[in-house]
């Protein structure tokens, strides 16, 4: 076991030294709010109102542990979760690369599909959802290329920033004046077997999958290498990102439920409708004046979603080949490789689904689901056989909540797979 990370003593306010290190963390938040909060959590509003509330919370607390693995385990060893799971075996590290190169192309096609359908918003000439994906692609190459690390996460936090304050905003006009409902207007129930598609579709990506912490774990050694990190700011930053994830998924469901739910308005199902409904939704709420700026925000934020998921897929991907080819060192030649795989691999999938936006969205959803309780018990068992300093081991508490959060992600799992092929 390789001896702790060791820490020089800091200079400055301690308040200050945690700004600094805000990084990761809000590079996870970033890569999160994408499908699962704009699409997701929005449409949960819009059909069932506020009933789903309690899930999206639960599912954000029983997935906390496994995310918080890629901080516990990087600040505590100087390794990252993927290092980690080849120290457990090359059967782990074979498991995790495969599940995660799947996971890799799949995601990148879905939000590149949405980031290409809001920038549909803008274009003053039409151009087909294929070669808006292959810009928004080739746009993403580019600034990964260019800036690498420091660039994504500049970018993320000015977009986690605006998007928030504008989708409060919303929120808040929007409880100031409600969309006015409908007598008749359908008020389903989530709680029923018709609703297990939905509720896994709205599981999957909340927050995110889980292996987005092997993203962050890899971000978190990135950032290490740059500046003075400590165990405390590391954790305080992903709380910050978590946390914040969690509170806007809740923020977006009441956006839905406020403007949406019992007016008898139904969600469109083309990238390009959805994509325009979208952002009347705040035009609706905070006035006329704010469609185009929101629509800009809109696209950032999806935009980041992408461009963050493509450098810590092809980052994990790099890392997971280097360690079972028993390489030393890491290559920057191996990570913009990666990069330009799965960013073709996902444009491929594109050109064969064309423009089935809601349709790409939901599979990649329902695969972050069936992978997630085995990401989550890989990050368990990393953890909880991993010697950790005490302030980052887990504690009684945290590990109750892990066997609680696996047996209820497997529980899900185990009922989805029999409403889904046994029903």
């Amino acid at each position: 076991m390789e001896k702790a990370a060791s820490y020089p003593s800091e200079k400055g306010s301690a308040i200050s030294n945690l700004i600094k290190s805000l990084g990761p963390g809000i590079m996870m938040a970033a890569a999160a709010v994408g499908g699962s909060h704009l699409v997701a959590s929005t449409k949960a509003g819009a059909i069932y109102g506020w009933q789903l509330a309690i899930l999206i919370l639960l599912v954000n607390f029983f997935k906390y542990p496994f995310f918080r693995a890629g901080i516990q385990y990087t600040m505590g060893t100087g390794d990252s979760l993927v290092e980690g799971y080849r120290k457990l075996g090359r059967g782990y590290l074979w498991v995790f690369t495969i599940l995660t190169t799947i996971s890799s192309v799949i995601n990148t096609a879905a939000l590149t599909l949405f980031s290409a359908s809001l920038l549909s918003y803008f274009c003053p000439f039409e151009l087909s959802g294929t070669s808006l994906s292959a810009i928004i692609l080739g746009v993403c190459l580019l600034i990964l290329f260019a800036g690498q690390y420091k660039a994504l996460d500049s970018l993320s936090k000015i977009i986690m920033a605006v998007l928030t304050i504008a989708t409060v905003m919303a929120v808040i006009f929007a409880f100031a004046h409600p969309a006015e409902t409908i007598p008749d207007a359908p008020n389903p129930s989530p709680w029923t077997l018709a609703a297990i598609g939905f509720l896994v579709v709205t599981m999957g990506w909340m927050p995110a999958p889980i292996e987005i912490s092997s993203l962050t774990s890899v971000w978190l050694k990135s950032q290490c290498k740059q500046q003075r990190v400590t165990p405390k700011s590391a954790l305080f930053d992903f709380n910050v990102g978590y946390i914040g994830t969690a509170v806007l998924a809740v923020v977006f469901l009441s956006l839905g439920a406020l403007v949406l739910h019992g007016t008898g308005v139904k969600l469109s199902q083309s990238g390009v409708g959805f994509s325009h409904q979208l952002v009347s939704l705040y035009a609706t709420t905070i006035g006329e004046w704010s469609r185009y700026l929101i629509a800009v925000i809109a696209f950032f934020c999806i935009f980041g979603s992408t461009i963050t998921v493509i450098d810590g897929y092809s980052r994990v991907i790099a890392e997971a080949q280097r360690l079972l080819k028993e390489e030393k060192e890491e290559k920057k030649s191996t990570l913009n490789m990666w990069m330009i795989i799965t960013s073709g691999c996902a444009l491929a999938i594109l050109v064969f689904f064309k423009s089935a936006l809601m349709p790409m969205l939901n599979f990649a959803m329902i695969m972050a689901f069936m992978t997630t309780p085995v990401f989550a018990l890989l990050n368990y068992i990393l953890v909880t056989r991993t010697s950790l300093p005490k302030e980052l081991s887990v504690g009684p508490k945290l590990k109750a909540l892990s066997v609680i959060g696996l047996v209820y992600l497997f529980g899900f799992l185990v009922l989805f797979i029999w409403w889904k092929w046994f029903l």
